[in-house]
């Protein structure tokens, strides 16, 4: 499977042309004398081209933010983010952290390193943790049907902590407005109830 990031990946596409095209077109407009002062600098057809070449330079250093990406299966995973890539074995890794607050993934390795995986990011929100997820299955059967038994009590756990980095709050928010709800109920009949118990006294 092949992991990209998303929302870095549509604004470094818009980003990068934009740039591009603002400086070619500084460079076009400024020529001849600055500020009509002969000898306060002159722009020469050199001095345009620099400009269009910075630009370029410019637009080609948004475009690494584009490189990140992941591919893996159930033998190794690759990584590679803005500079470097990482072809490691499953069997380096020891967990897959994502958690509240980190802005992507990190692979924590048996030798308590960690390497970012910044191709799956936490603005992406579902897709990363949907990535996530796979990734964490892959490893899983990599380890093998006994690792995926002994921690199975853990991998719940990431799960949750996936879903928090993904989109806290909105379980959160259900399930308060469920427990009101519920907690209404119960003192509402709670009142409609009470009033009926001392009918039953003796009578005189």
């Amino acid at each position: 499977m092949v992991i990209r990031p998303r929302r870095v990946r549509v604004v470094c596409w818009v980003l990068a042309p934009l740039v591009a095209i603002f400086f070619a077109v500084l460079g076009a407009v400024l020529r001849g004398p600055v500020n009509n002062a002969p000898t306060a600098g002159v722009f020469q057809p050199g001095d345009q081209i620099a400009m269009g070449v910075l630009g370029l330079l410019a637009a080609g250093a948004i475009l690494l933010f584009t490189r990140p990406r992941v591919v893996a299966d159930t033998q190794s995973i690759e990584v590679r983010n803005v500079l470097g890539t990482h072809h490691l074995p499953w069997a380096v890794v020891r967990r897959i952290v994502f958690e509240r607050g980190n802005p992507w993934v990190s692979l924590e390795l048996e030798d308590d390193d960690l390497l970012a995986v910044m191709a799956v990011q936490a603005a992406d929100k579902e897709h990363a943790v949907a990535a996530v997820r796979t990734l964490r299955a892959l490893h899983a059967a990599a380890r093998g049907t006994g690792v995926q038994d002994t921690g199975a009590r853990d991998t719940a756990a990431e799960h949750a902590r996936d879903a928090a980095a993904g989109h806290a709050g909105a379980r959160d928010a259900d399930a308060r407005d469920a427990a009101a709800g519920h907690a209404g109920a119960r003192d509402a009949g709670a009142r409609d109830t009470a009033p009926s118990r001392p009918a039953d006294g003796p009578a005189k």
